[in-house]
């Protein structure tokens, strides 16, 4: 039997969706301009995930894989969420 690495741990994004939390690299309010020109590259360019389930928009999540994801949870929320995950 194979030895499986480190269990990768989920970060609850709202609605049932996960990220993988050792993939994220930023978790960031949408308000300010330069936000919303993030996502509207990310959408042009095919890297943009809206987990919002059709809700306004709240956070957005940047991944090592340069993915922008869109959730309709608090960036403030998701990030204790993160940190417990992380402790």
């Amino acid at each position: 039997m194979q030895r499986q690495g480190p269990k990768q741990g989920l970060l609850n994004i709202g609605f049932g969706n996960f990220v993988i939390a050792s993939r994220v690299v930023s978790i960031v309010n949408p308000s300010p301009a330069p936000m919303r020109r993030l996502r509207e590259d990310a959408r042009q360019e095919g890297r943009l995930i809206d987990a919002t389930q059709g809700r306004k928009t709240r956070a957005i999540i940047i991944t090592d894989s340069n993915h922008v994801i869109l959730s309709a949870i608090q960036a403030e929320t998701i990030g204790q969420r993160f940190s417990q995950e992380d402790g």
